[in-house]
């Protein structure tokens, strides 16, 4: 594939295929998002090679959705936060799940509950401006050089 092409392309799901959309990275989000940090807790958590997970944060730091700190000096060690571009992709992986319960859910599965108050979370995509499930809105792909219609 010739990534260059579509990494600046007019594409928007190309753009952000390519910065998150190998399993690790999403997995690596999704474990920072319930709060890990530290490179040992994602090496242990997924069961990743140190080579592939060294990769991945600095993948996803230099991508601006992880945010590399440094929690001690001596030794010298470094931890791992969500920035804002990060906290905004946890949605997008909640989505992910509820359609892997839909469609993958045989057998013991995890689920999403609110932190606050344990109830489910069935999460779903919405558009913004008429709270409808994009599931039930025909679309059409508008490129650049083209006029918008309404």
């Amino acid at each position: 594939m010739d990534y260059e092409k579509y990494f600046d392309g007019p594409c928007t799901v190309a753009r952000g295929l390519l910065r998150v959309g190998d399993a690790w990275s999403m997995m690596i989000l999704r474990d920072a998002g319930y709060g890990a940090s530290r490179f040992d807790q994602f090496r242990i958590s997924l069961g990743i090679a140190p080579n592939i997970l060294t990769r991945r944060l600095a993948a996803l730091t230099e991508d601006g959705l992880l945010e590399k700190r440094r929690y001690s000096e001596r030794p010298p060690r470094d931890e791992y936060v969500l920035t804002q571009k990060g906290r905004d992709f946890l949605p997008i992986l909640a989505a992910i799940a509820a359609w892997g319960r839909t469609y993958h859910g045989e057998g013991a599965i995890s689920h999403l509950a609110d932190a606050e108050t344990g109830a489910p979370i069935d999460a779903q995509v919405v558009d913004r401006a008429t709270g409808r499930p994009l599931s039930e809105i025909k679309m059409r792909l508008v490129m650049p050089d083209q006029a918008p219609t309404g």
